[in-house]
């Protein structure tokens, strides 16, 4: 049966196809005459009807197109193509919308197979790197222009932002200081923007993230702006983009979650004076795990101490806390930053009165992000990225992941062609 469904798949798609060229080439009205305007100011002479083969949804298409040269600046178009959208690496719309789906979830190796096996489209991997690339380009272009409301606006809303590596080809980093031994960077840090709405609750009363809430915004850019310039940061702007769409400051509660990173409460204070901070519970237990550790490596002692301290964050005394810290401060550094940090954050660390507001207090969701956008996709195995190459892919996968990939499609399709 499987067999007789492949053979009779491939055979109607033939036939389509050949059906469509028929049609598309027995239309010769994109002979608009002897000569037409180039886009350099010069004219175009005509020169004939050429052929090329695209690959569709229905297999290799071969289509006759008026062909015009500019002896201006030596160039040449089609018409047809144009108006097709057929100018993006001999691959018609359709199947690069589908190369754009793959290749924001898989490498372009594994994009290139799967149009194969799925659709019986041969698309090479190199083709796919290309195509998915610049349409991510496109994507982020797309981003920065649109920023209307999309939905309706919860009492709460969440803003989380964070930080996660991305490896980069050794040109990328050349120069730039870094976390080697030898003070060298072999990553760049990509920024995710992630946010969402927790108006449902588990069994035990606590705010659980509502289903398809989450939308994503990221790239390899600067969250710093010169001090004497007028003009937000690269981030600040996607930030502000990405709240305006998602109407954060209409919610009754704003709210921004992140770990220490100093970048992320410049930013929120900014944007959001408004906006209540609370700093990611489980970070700060990672910080009082680790002077723990320590202090009492594995040991059963080290254990109870910092189970005690979690304790007193959870509880809200961190007066307790912060003694203990500092008991140990003289002795440890660990134990040191670890206070700092603590008196650094302690207005954002106000977990029962969070709590009793029903507000999350955990960036699981922010976390889960940085892997989901980034870490999934461009983090595997011997994967190497230029900045122009990972932001494209990011920001395909982010339209993706956030539910705005068809949307993009059908605002593209009401552009004019290029």
């Amino acid at each position: 049966m499987e067999a007789l469904e492949i053979a009779a798949r491939r055979q109607a798609l033939r036939l389509a196809a050949r059906a469509l060229e028929q049609r598309l080439n027995a239309d010769i009205s994109d002979h608009a005459g002897p000569t037409l305007p180039c886009s350099c100011g010069g004219v175009a002479q005509y020169h004939g009807r050429h052929g090329k083969t695209f690959e569709s949804v229905l297999g290799p298409l071969h289509l006759e197109r008026a062909y015009y040269h500019c002896e201006k600046c030596q160039s040449g178009f089609c018409p047809r193509d144009r108006h097709l959208r057929l100018e993006m690496f001999s691959l018609t719309p359709g199947v690069l919308r589908m190369t754009g789906s793959t290749a924001a979830l898989v490498s372009f190796e594994e994009s290139s197979a799967l149009l194969h096996e799925l659709a019986g489209v041969e698309v090479s991997t190199s083709q796919v790197e290309r195509a998915a690339e610049a349409l991510g380009i496109e994507i982020a272009a797309d981003e920065r222009s649109c920023v209307e409301r999309m939905g309706e606006v919860a009492p709460t809303s969440y803003l989380g932002m964070d930080g996660t590596s991305v490896p980069m080809r050794k040109s990328e980093v050349a120069g730039r200081c870094g976390k080697q031994s030898d003070g060298s960077a072999k990553t760049r840090e990509a920024k995710v923007v992630t946010m969402w709405t927790a108006e449902s609750r588990d069994e035990e009363g606590k705010p659980v993230r509502d289903p398809g809430s989450i939308t994503y915004s990221a790239a390899i850019e600067s969250a710093a702006a010169p001090d004497t310039s007028p003009e937000r940061s690269e981030l600040a702007e996607r930030v502000l983009r990405e709240t305006t769409r998602r109407g954060f400051t209409d919610a009754s509660r704003c709210v921004v979650l992140g770990d220490g990173s100093a970048w992320i409460w410049n930013t929120a204070a900014e944007l959001f004076p408004q906006a209540i901070q609370i700093l990611d519970r489980f970070h700060a237990k990672e910080h009082l795990s680790k002077v723990g550790k320590v202090i009492y490596r594995d040991s059963e002692q080290g254990k109870k101490w910092i189970q005690r301290r979690y304790d007193e964050l959870d509880e809200g005394r961190l007066k307790c806390l912060l003694k203990a810290l500092d008991r140990q401060a003289a002795k440890y550094e660990e134990a040191l930053e670890c206070a700092e940090y603590i008196r650094n954050n302690r207005h954002r660390m106000r977990y029962p009165e969070f709590h009793e507001q029903g507000l999350c207090t955990s960036t699981g969701v922010v976390e889960a992000g940085c892997k989901v956008v980034i870490g999934t996709r461009l983090k595997r195995a011997g994967m190497h990225w230029t900045v122009r190459g990972a932001n494209a892919i990011i920001a395909l996968r982010c339209s993706k992941l956030s539910g705005r990939y068809e949307d993009f499609w059908e605002r593209r399709s009401h552009r004019p062609a290029a």
